[in-house]
């Protein structure tokens, strides 16, 4: 018998290669507001963390909101032209389907670039349940948005899976009282 019936995924980083998507953006903005203040490493180490979260660490409270709306308008229009799918996926999804599992995503990213990434590369369509910043008050780690992708899909925590690249993924995961595992591309490194 399958262990898993329910896999949920993160989206970003995880089954679609935004990395250089996120990166640039936040290069792109920060280089306006703090010229050669930042560089590609002090992003990735705050990667999977809510965007209004990681623009506060590196603009401080007063900036935050100008810095998030300023880094959303230019990811969404470079957006088609960085967003790559990672090797295997599809296939993977395609597997995971005929074995009869049932599979969701959860992100902390906003709906629009999550549905418009997913769309993309036609992701969505193996999706039962697909969980954004919007849905929930509280973001991963916190268990909030995993606990309303289960309930969204009747989903056993005894036999379901989250997967991701960072540890809020791994964190938020284990809050639900589910088990997590981690890929192994995730930009921050396999030991990590």
């Amino acid at each position: 018998m399958l262990k898993y019936q329910t896999v949920l995924f993160d989206l970003d980083g995880t089954i679609i290669d935004t990395n250089e998507l996120i990166i640039n953006s936040f290069l792109y903005i920060l280089e306006k507001w703090f010229p050669g203040k930042f560089k590609r490493e002090d992003i990735i180490q705050q990667m999977g963390k809510p965007l209004p979260e990681q623009m506060e660490f590196f603009g401080g409270s007063e900036l935050r909101e100008e810095l998030v709306e300023a880094y959303r308008k230019y990811n969404v229009e470079v957006h088609d032209e960085l967003v790559k799918e990672f090797p295997h996926i599809m296939t993977t999804l395609k597997e995971l389907q005929k074995m009869g599992v049932t599979m969701g995503v959860v992100t902390t990213k906003q709906r629009v670039t999550a549905e418009k990434g997913a769309q993309l590369f036609g992701i969505d369509k193996f999706m039962k349940t697909f969980i954004v910043h919007q849905d929930t008050l509280h973001h991963k780690p916190h268990p909030e948005p995993i606990l309303l992708a289960m309930k969204n899909v009747n989903a056993d925590p005894r036999t379901t899976l989250m997967v991701g690249d960072s540890q809020y993924d791994i964190e938020g995961a284990h809050n639900a009282g589910i088990h997590a595992a981690g890929v192994a591309w995730s930009l921050k490194g396999p030991e990590f």
